[in-house]
This record gives C-alpha cells, sequence and structure tokens, in this order.
C-alpha cells in the first residue's frame, strides 16, 4: 500500500514537473491589455524583473494634460532622438497646436495613431505577449490610460557593419559589395539588383527566446510553387530556443543530415544570390549574418564561380576544369601515392621509383601513417591560421609549414616527396571553398582505404560516393544533375561554361514544368558587321 502510494506520489510529482518544462515561454504572458494603465506596467516590470535598461516613461498629454500615457523602450536598441521627436513632442506639445483636439477622444489608440504619431511603421497590439514581443524587437510601447490596446512603433537602432567586399568570395571582376548582418539591408541589396514586381519575401520568426527574423526571397513567376511550400513546412516546424546564426537553419532543414555533402549553399555576395533567384531558387536569410543560404543546391554549383559569368567563356571554362582537378587532387592525392608506393609500384616509372626510394630510405614509419601525420599537421597549421588574429595567424602558417617541413625532412620523419604530395594537396584544397569539408573528410577515408586495400579500396571508395552522390536530393532536385539524370541542355554549363548566348533556358530540374525556362531570347549570338546595313562611319 505504501510503495504503491509512494509510486503514486513519484508519478505525480515527475508530471508536474515536465509540465513545467515544456511550458511554452510567453504562455504565462497570453492575457489582453487591461485599461487601467498601472495594472498593466506593474505586470510589464514584474515580467522584465526590473531590467536597468527598459525605461518607462510617464506623461500627462491632451489639450489639458488630462489624459495619462506611458511610453516603454529598451535603451539599447532604439533610437531615443527618435522617440523623442515623433512621439513625446506631437503627444505633449503638437496636440495643443491641433485646433480641434478639443473634441478629441484621446483614450482610442486609434485617434492617437492617425492625427498624431507620424511614424509608419506601427501597429495595434491588444495582448500582453504581443506587447512584450514588439518590446524586445525593438519598438517603442505607447499605452494610453483607459485604452484596452497599445501601440507598438517601430524606433530599432542598432550599428551594424558597413557594406563592403566579403572575404570569403573576393573576385577579380564583379561587384565587391557584400551581405551585412542586417536582414533588412541584405534584402535591399537584392532588391536593387531583381527590380520585379513578381520578387516575393516572407518573413517568419524562429527561435522561443532568441525572436530571430528568417525571411524567404524567391520570383513568384519562376520558382517552383512545390519548393516554397517544402521550405515553408521545413521553417515551420522549427522549435528551438535560438535561431544565432544561418548554419543553424541549414542543419535543420537540410535533406540528408548525415551526408558530408551539402545539401543547401551559402554565399555572401548579392549578386550571386540574385543570379540564382532569377534561375528560380529560394534564398533565406536570417537576421545577424551575412551568409545567406538558398536553395536547391546540385553538386555541380560548387565549381562554378560567379566570376566565370563575368569572363569571356574561354579563360571561364579553363578555370573551371582546373577547378575539378583541384578537387581531384585534394581528395585522392595522399590515397593515390600511399596506394603506388605500397601496393603498385609497378606502375610507377623506374626513375621515380628509385628517387621516392631514396627519399623514405630513413624514414621509419609506414607510407599511410606519415600521409596522416603530415595531413594533420596541416589541418592544425590551417585551423590555427583561421583562429589567431589575422597578422599572428599568417605568420603561423607560414613560419610554422617552412620549419616545420624541412626540419621533419631533415630529421628523417618525412621523406621530401611526401612533403610536395601533401602540399599540392592543401593548395589543391583552397580552390573550391564550398567542398572543403566534405573534401577533407573524403581524403581521410580514401586515405585509410588506400593504406588497407590499395588501389582496389580507392576505387571501391570512390564507387560507394558516387552511388551516394547520385542518391542525395536537395528539395526533390537531383543533386547530380544535369548529369544523373541526363540533361545534355545543362551541360552547356558544367565542365566548360558556354558563351552566355547559349545559355537561354533555366536549369531545368528547379524551375517548375508549366513555366517558360527562357530567361533570354535565344538569338543573341553576335554577328558580325552586316554590309546591307547603313555604314556607321
Amino acid at each position: 500500500m505504501f510503495g504503491y502510494i509512494l509510486k503514486k506520489i513519484r508519478y505525480l510529482s515527475l508530471k508536474n514537473k515536465y509540465m513545467l518544462q515544456n511550458t511554452q515561454p510567453g504562455e504565462n504572458n497570453s492575457e489582453p491589455i487591461s485599461p487601467v494603465l498601472e495594472i498593466n506596467l506593474e505586470a510589464i516590470k514584474s515580467i522584465l524583473h526590473e531590467s536597468s535598461d527598459v525605461t518607462i516613461h510617464e506623461f500627462n498629454f491632451g489639450h489639458e494634460r488630462k489624459n495619462r500615457g506611458a511610453l516603454i523602450f529598451i535603451n539599447s536598441i532604439t533610437d531615443k532622438e527618435e522617440i523623442h521627436k515623433n512621439i513625446l513632442q506631437p503627444l505633449m506639445y503638437d496636440v495643443l497646436l491641433l485646433k480641434n483636439a478639443v473634441g478629441m477622444d484621446f483614450n482610442d489608440i486609434d485617434t492617437i495613431r492617425k492625427n498624431l504619431i507620424s511614424m509608419t511603421d506601427n501597429k495595434k497590439v491588444a495582448m500582453l505577449n504581443d506587447l512584450l514581443d514588439s518590446l524586445l524587437a525593438g519598438a517603442a510601447i505607447l499605452l494610453i490610460n483607459g485604452s484596452k490596446e497599445a501601440l507598438a512603433i517601430k524606433s530599432v537602432k542598432i550599428k551594424s557593419r558597413s557594406i563592403e567586399e566579403p572575404g570569403t568570395e573576393a573576385v577579380v571582376r564583379g561587384p565587391r559589395e557584400g551581405f551585412v548582418e542586417n536582414v533588412n539591408e541584405n534584402i535591399a541589396l537584392i532588391r536593387r539588383k531583381i527590380k520585379d514586381t513578381d520578387l516575393c519575401v516572407e518573413k517568419y520568426v524562429i527561435g522561443e527566446k532568441s525572436k530571430t527574423d528568417v525571411c524567404i526571397v524567391y520570383l513568384k513567376s519562376v520558382a517552383n510553387p512545390k519548393v516554397i511550400e517544402e521550405i515553408r513546412i521545413r521553417l515551420k516546424r522549427i522549435k528551438t530556443e535560438a535561431i544565432l546564426e544561418s548554419g543553424y537553419i541549414e542543419q535543420f532543414i537540410e535533406d540528408c543530415p548525415y551526408s558530408v555533402f551539402p545539401t543547401v549553399s551559402n554565399s555572401e555576395k548579392p549578386d550571386k544570390v540574385a543570379a540564382k533567384i532569377l534561375e528560380g531558387r529560394v534564398a533565406i536569410l536570417v537576421d545577424g549574418t551575412p551568409f545567406v543560404l538558398v536553395v536547391p543546391m546540385v553538386f555541380i554549383e560548387s565549381f562554378q564561380s560567379v566570376e566565370d559569368y563575368y569572363a569571356r567563356p574561354f579563360f571561364a571554362s579553363v578555370i573551371r576544369i582546373i577547378r575539378f582537378l583541384s578537387y581531384i587532387i585534394s581528395t585522392l592525392g595522399p590515397a593515390i601515392y600511399v596506394a603506388l608506393t605500397v601496393f603498385h609500384q609497378e606502375l610507377i616509372p623506374t626513375q621515380l621509383l628509385i628517387s621516392i626510394a631514396e627519399g623514405r630510405e630513413k624514414v621509419p614509419f609506414p607510407a599511410i601513417l606519415e600521409a596522416f601525420l603530415m595531413l594533420f599537421a596541416f589541418d592544425l597549421l590551417r585551423e590555427a591560421g583561421v583562429r589567431l588574429p589575422k597578422p599572428v595567424g599568417q605568420t603561423v602558417g607560414i613560419v610554422g609549414a617552412l620549419v616545420l617541413g624541412e626540419a621533419s625532412v631533415q630529421a628523417g620523419l618525412i621523406s621530401p616527396i611526401m612533403v610536395i604530395v601533401v602540399s599540392a594537396t592543401a593548395i589543391a584544397s583552397f580552390a573550391v571553398p564550398a567542398q572543403t569539408d566534405s573534401g577533407t573528410v573524403l581524403r581521410y577515408i580514401y586515405l585509410v582505404l588506400a593504406g588497407i586495400a590499395g588501389g582496389f579500396g580507392v576505387i571501391m571508395g570512390l564507387l560507394a560516393t558516387l552511388l551516394h552522390l547520385a542518391s542525395l536530393r536537395s528539395f526533390g532536385t537531383p543533386y547530380l544533375w544535369p548529369i544523373v539524370p541526363l540533361d545534355t541542355a545543362g551541360l552547356k554549363d558544367v565542365f566548360i561554361r558556354m558563351p552566355l548566348w547559349t545559355l537561354s533556358k533555366r536549369p531545368k530540374a528547379i524551375t517548375w514544368d508549366s513555366y517558360d525556362s527562357y530567361n533570354q531570347s535565344p538569338d543573341l549570338m553576335p554577328s558580325p558587321y552586316n554590309k546591307d546595313n547603313n555604314d556607321p562611319k
């Protein structure tokens, strides 16, 4: 009997604890605003714990100063000058100049909103939780004694970084502007590139505590409606305390979270994002970060640069082929070296094999361990160079690589050919920034397979990678498009970049079937001077 009672008490205590833990923030504040000013002020002070940066300014206004009101705002994120000029001054002084002020009902929020408040970004709120959300977002809250509604007037003022060239996507030719941490400025940068009435912006607030603004931007007539709806569903199902960077959103909405390959692309350049939106993709902007997400993503676009389309096709095609070769070298370079030196010496020319053998004569480690040590040292130096201050980081990267490499060779711990292989791998890994993460992981996987089974292990690893890539989808779009499935029209912009006048269609796998996929006239091929026309000279 006592055991049953103890179990029941324990069950009830655990149930109450669970209910308290799962109570959504703001549920206790979902009450209507009281018409009594003092009750509202006491409730707000209690909820905000009388925080020192919250200002509550009570004042009398009206034609005979008989009306009482209060203005509530947070000092650190609001513009005090704008509040004084456009809210307090009209209420306390300009109202005395109105000829018909005697007959006005100043207890009515609509009357004040239409006659005295000149700031256009304002809204009425009737619930206490809506009032608090607006206050924490940077609005000034106007409460009037006798009114069951309040006025939330947006007057946010947060210092942000000026628009400058992004450090991660520097270009030789093209715009130098990059996104900043303010989502409204980022939307303005996109609208500056795409001046079209079909450009739609949808706003969501995600994060129970951070209340982060997340916007999706797309061309309504071009983007696939199914993709847009899928993005809405995935964003709405995110239930978390905070969204501090777009990487949070990326990990919550990606198709295959256990894949080493990214299925959501990102960029800091407005021209690149605008070009993808024009193709039919959807951009996801997060307040507080300059990195904008773009979906759907295909594997080939990791090797495409926005600068490819600003240069002539011959140079752009050569550079693109170099990127493909760089990715192959960065992922397979050490593995192929280990496979050849350990398992397939007969494939190495005799003179080169003699040189490799002489270099490895005093090395006490097997080739696979030697490669692991060098790759680990490279990744360590790269991470240290990124985290340290820029002048110190550059010094560590250069001096560390030179001193460590030279000392290791002189001490007989590393062979000279291994230093060359790892150096080439390191340089090649920076040529395709979008696939740096996947390349790093695959590099170690292929190295292990090469050390175990030689060339056979590397081939098996490549086949498994290709099968995995072929199975990936990004919001319904095949990841290996236009190769798998094969699309001959899409091949014009894969391994080489054909002239712009031949790229007259949008990507077939991204736009929707019922839309005209032509983005330009198909007869734009330049032609020589026609003698039948009048000579301009």
